[in-house]
């Protein structure tokens, strides 16, 4: 169980949460939720024991816990990345050490003799003991299952982490919290990078969990199926309000509070009015002086407790560049191949990017989207083959994990880097379209939410003037306002655009004139009949 007393959190001089109290226990499947920078990440950071990154984010309050935490953080790149993914899942019990211990115990008794082999079979039927408790070759079982049910097959789990893709490390990730026993999840965007089916069982599998949830999601989908608590971070109040409903009868609510609000407000100010004028007008006559500065201190208390007024959630307003000009074909992939080890990834990958071409890369994860991309956009080298630049070529890279951002220096750094032309004040204009402002843009980048370093990364392409855009999972950790945003840019883009992604709408809202299927490299008009496939793959 988690408890929380007073809990408040600061980041520079933005107050995101003031006072609050609440508690994660047993049978409570709680989504918390709020606009993109409420503060979701960082206050589920903190709950979960972690450590902030970049400091940046004050708190006091106190925090409680009980039992275990299982924790699901946005980044992926945890642990020792040379691991293998089976191993990264049953560690989070132990299990992979005792399974380690025990063959050495093993060793050893075959090998020595004496004393030394006595006290080596003591320590196996020790060892075994503690395999059992933690559940023995039943739990590899259990993990195996969990992975599977997640679009992990063997062969995934048999790979080291540097190998795998960011959505199939993210699957592992949420693979091990799953594992873990815990007996409160924490789980910040599960179902980034899931296909179709896996969402599914994940939707079935929180729904029976014993424990306490707390999930953050803009998956509207996934929180009308699982959670029965809804925890409202509404960062322009800087309060958390708490709705013991589930998603459908929280979001009626939520609109009756909202009118509510604004009635009581109305009638407060209205009443203040009153007090005010007839103040003013008992303020001449000395015999009712006193009571005439009561009237006006009364109006006073009353704006006051009206508190301001509703703020209209603000919306990044998202233009993709002008595209610089260029010739027919800028961008030229010639029988690229590319391999980890020894696992190939896909060979002979043959395209051409005509200017303003709209392309669609579907593939199962691990058919290397990713990689291809990355190799179109010069971050990695090709094992054979080349990438042949058109005149005038000028690529923008949004990746999927945020790697085009410097994560040690700050939101207005890095804006700087990405327009080294334009002077500060224009760096700030163009952050403050969207949502970072004042002191805001000091901030290091490692505090940010998910969301957030997606807005970050996709300020830094509208200053580009790139020709052609490289769009690895665009939509992801989006609230639906910036998403739709988003999805406007791309309808709107007039250059050429290589898109990756799981969303069926950003699809739709490309609209795309070929689709490539990876790892085979097989290219197609596109058609509507495709469109199931981007869920599943």
């Amino acid at each position: 169980m988690i408890n929380v007393q007073d809990f408040s959190l600061r980041i520079g001089a933005r107050e995101l949460v003031r006072d609050a109290s609440f508690r994660v226990d047993k049978g409570m499947r709680i989504g918390l939720v709020g606009r993109n920078g409420a503060g979701k990440t960082t206050t589920m950071r903190l709950l979960a024991g972690e450590a902030d990154r970049g400091g940046a984010a004050e708190h006091t309050g106190t925090v409680s816990t009980t039992g275990t935490i299982g924790y699901l953080a946005q980044d992926t790149h945890v642990g020792d990345q040379t691991v293998l993914a089976r191993d990264r899942i049953v560690s989070v019990r132990g299990i992979d050490q005792i399974i380690a211990r025990i063959r050495r115990a093993e060793q050893e008794m075959s090998t020595t003799e004496g004393a030394r082999q006595q006290r080596a079979m003591e320590r196996y039927v020790r060892l075994d003991q503690e395999f059992t408790n933690q559940g023995g070759w039943a739990a590899n079982a259990e993990a195996a299952q969990i992975a599977h049910s997640l679009g992990l097959p063997d062969r995934v789990l048999g790979q080291s982490l540097d190998t795998l893709s960011g959505g199939q490390r993210r699957r592992v990730e949420l693979a091990r919290v799953l594992f873990s026993g815990a007996d409160v999840l924490l789980l910040d965007e599960p179902t980034n990078h899931l296909d179709h089916d896996s969402v599914l069982w994940l939707r079935d599998w929180i729904k029976t969990f014993p424990g306490g949830v707390m999930v953050i999601s803009h998956d509207a989908a996934l929180l009308g199926e699982t959670v029965n608590q809804v925890f409202y971070l509404d960062a322009n109040r800087a309060h958390i309000d708490i709705y013991r409903l589930g998603w459908r009868a929280y979001l009626e609510q939520r609109k009756e509070d909202e009118r509510r609000r604004r009635k009581e407000r109305e009638g407060a100010l209205r009443k203040a009015e009153q007090l005010r004028a007839q103040g003013e007008k008992m303020r001449a006559k000395a015999t009712k002086a006193v009571a005439a500065q009561q009237m006006l201190r009364r109006a006073d208390e009353l704006v006051a407790r009206a508190g301001e007024a509703e703020v209209r959630e603000k919306v990044a307003r998202l233009r993709f560049p002008e595209p610089a000009p260029c010739g027919r074909v800028p961008l030229t992939a010639e029988s690229l191949s590319k391999s980890y080890g020894s696992l190939e990834v896909f060979t002979g990958v043959d395209l051409a990017i005509d200017r303003a071409s709209k392309v669609v890369v579907l593939g199962l994860n691990g058919a290397g989207k990713t990689t291809l991309l990355r190799l179109l956009a010069g971050v990695e080298e090709p094992d054979t083959g080349r990438v042949v630049a058109g005149h005038g070529l000028k690529i923008g890279y949004y990746a999927q994990e945020h790697e085009t951002l410097d994560e040690e220096r700050t939101i207005r750094e890095n804006m700087a880097d990405a327009a080294p032309g334009l002077d500060d004040t224009h760096v700030r204009n163009i952050l403050g379209q969207f949502l970072f402002q004042g002191d805001d843009v000091d901030k290091p980048v490692a505090v940010l939410s998910g969301g957030e370093k997606t807005r970050l990364a996709l300020a830094t392409l509208v200053v580009s003037g790139a020709n052609v855009l490289l769009l690895d999972e665009p939509t992801n950790n989006l609230d639906p306002a910036s998403r739709e945003e988003i999805l406007s840019a791309l309808r709107d883009y007039e250059g050429a655009v290589i898109l990756v992604t799981h969303d069926p709408g950003a699809v739709s809202a490309l609209g795309p004139g070929r689709v490539l299927l990876l790892p085979d490299a097989d290219e197609d008009l596109w058609d509507d009949s495709y469109l199931d496939l981007v869920t599943l793959t």
